[in-house]
């Protein structure tokens, strides 16, 4: 099944990485110019397999596209809900409070495997924009199978959506949160069209002998 496509221009979306693999754009603050940032650049390019394999245009070197291409080039094993370990995704909620759903929801899962919920993390939030068309499955019933709050469930089937959506040169999918009522997600597929990626907020989430979470800007 092909979803319908919609044609969006989003300015802001917010990813949530966590501060531990954070970096900033620190090769600017070691230089005095732009030449000397890409001679530097180049330099990181000899020895990183995340730059060696680089789809987005050589010819830029900023540090969002950097940021774009870590997401591309580094999979969690078992995937996401719309990618297989075998293909990056960038994943980002169009309001931060369901980025922080979606974050916290996954760290509560981690923490329930050793029943042990005490923890304070740090994340860094990632902005970027988007426009153009996007495929879009917000309209269809919640408990379409890759829309599920299940992960056992909505994993395998969202994988083979996604499958099927890249084999037709999708850019993305829009699609409501299963973390937060009312949210909206978006999952790019290409690196191409993950646009002006700044650095936002920190947030300290913290979890103090239960599930429950609270999250606050630091």
């Amino acid at each position: 099944m092909i979803p319908p496509e919609t044609q969006i221009a989003e300015p802001l979306s917010y990813r949530l990485i966590p501060s531990a693999i954070f970096k900033g754009p620190i090769l600017r603050a070691l230089v005095d110019n732009d030449p000397e940032v890409e001679a530097l650049s180049a330099l990181e390019r000899m020895t990183s397999d995340r730059l060696s394999q680089r789809k987005i245009n050589p010819d830029i070197q900023d540090w969002g596209s950097s940021c774009v291409e870590a997401a591309f080039a580094y999979r969690r094993k078992g995937g996401n809900r719309f990618n297989s370990e075998d293909h990056g995704a960038w994943y980002s909620g169009f309001d931060e409070r369901t980025s922080l759903h979606e974050v916290a929801f996954h760290k509560t899962r981690e923490l329930s495997y050793i029943d042990h919920f005490y923890d304070e993390v740090f994340y860094h939030t990632l902005q970027a924009g988007f426009v153009g068309r996007f495929h879009d499955v917000r309209l269809l019933p919640r408990d379409t199978d890759f829309l599920s709050p299940d992960i056992a469930i909505a994993y395998p089937a969202g994988q083979r959506l996604a499958q099927e959506l890249l084999a037709i040169g999708s850019r993305g999918l829009i699609y409501p949160s299963a973390r937060r009522d009312g949210g909206t997600c978006l999952v790019a597929f290409q690196e191409i069209v993950v646009q002006d990626v700044r650095p936002g907020a920190k947030w300290k989430l913290t979890w103090n002998g239960s599930p429950d979470w609270q999250a606050e800007a630091v």
